[in-house]
């Protein structure tokens, strides 16, 4: 299939997305004008740029702390949540399931409970303007420690927000292993919360089977490093734990050499359940439908096989049972009015 009718498919199928970053999906305009409300300044070219110079996954988490950092005022928070609105619409994502990471704002003094207001206004416009929903997952984060973690899970539980799923463990497990964080965790799931956790993204299959086995986690963030291992493989593939795969972010921060050599395809093909996404859009300059063209033309998955990742998505999300059931058939009926309007594309 050419690209331009790959792209034109892809936009007609609605879908979901279960591993962004919210705070990643800013527009360059939207950090210019941050940066100049908070500085009182334009952005140097210099300064911009370096923003999006690195080369490793420290590097990208570095930077992405400190952009949050130019977010000097509470209400900027409508910014980061209108340019999340016209990415869902340019990727036709009508279901989404993002992270939010409070700690750099808290530590500004911003109270979560107003910061959860303005959210929970912007998903309210969202869903009403361009019929998206969008449910979050609190990032406790382990670039702050064992003490901020447990802060953010009962600032969770104390806001008992409706949009609020549950939370996740993101950062770099490099330095914050799961282990850690398993009073967090425990104390999540005796609450009712669901829980994620990134694992196997830059460390050995180990640290999926801790974040399974420790912090009870009911998804695993990338978990590419179980292509490394045929028990876990085995496992996932029985247990049916999804596993967020995000191509293009692994090869950005180097944990992947190429698109080519991604364990995605593997994983497929062991029975893993996986799903597609971004990580974070702005800092790997990729887009979701960017993500399945690359499955398609680089690592070779087939049409149909593209379209169950796509339904993946849906199964992997925290929807009931019934919704899940729905967005699917919503799948497979736009599939095939998309290609009966196509058949020159079969």
């Amino acid at each position: 299939m050419k690209k331009s009718d790959f792209y034109d498919l892809l936009k007609f199928i609605p879908k979901a997305e279960i591993h962004i970053h919210e705070e990643a999906v800013l527009s360059d305009k939207t950090i210019k004008t941050v940066y100049k409300r908070s500085f009182g300044k334009e952005i140097s070219k210099k300064e911009f740029d370096d923003l999006f110079d690195y080369n490793d996954l420290t590097g990208f988490l570095d930077s992405f702390i400190k952009i949050q950092k130019f977010f000097t005022n509470i209400e900027d928070l409508t910014f980061l949540f209108n340019d999340f609105s016209d990415y869902l619409e340019e990727n036709n994502i009508v279901y989404c399931e993002a992270f939010v990471s409070p700690t750099s704002h808290l530590r500004k003094g911003w109270d979560f409970n107003q910061m959860m207001k303005l959210i929970d206004q912007s998903l309210a416009k969202t869903k009403k303007e361009k019929n998206r929903i969008v449910k979050i997952l609190i990032d406790v984060s382990r670039s702050f420690g064992l003490e901020n973690a447990m802060n953010n899970l009962d600032l969770v539980l104390n806001a008992k927000d409706k949009n609020i799923l549950g939370i996740g463990l993101g950062g770099d497990e490099k330095k914050g292993p799961a282990k850690d964080y398993a009073k967090v965790f425990d104390k999540a799931v005796e609450n009712g919360l669901k829980v994620v956790a990134h694992a196997g993204e830059t460390c050995p299959s180990w640290s999926i089977k801790d974040a399974l086995n420790l912090l009870h986690a009911q998804r695993i963030g990338h978990g590419i490093t179980a292509a490394d291992d045929a028990e876990l493989i085995a496992e996932l593939k029985k247990s049916k734990i999804p596993l967020e795969v995000c191509v293009t972010s692994n090869t950005f921060t180097k944990v992947v050499d190429e698109i080519k050599n991604h364990p995605i395809r593997k994983l497929y093909d062991e029975g893993c359940m996986v799903t597609l996404n971004t990580d974070d859009p702005t800092f790997f300059k990729v887009s979701l439908i960017d993500e399945y063209w690359r499955l398609y033309k680089e690592l070779h998955f087939t049409l149909d096989e593209i379209k169950q990742i796509i339904k993946n998505a849906y199964l992997a999300s925290f929807l009931s049972k019934k919704a899940k059931k729905e967005y699917c058939d919503q799948v497979d009926a736009k599939w095939d009015e998309w290609f009966k309007a196509h058949p020159d594309c079969k």
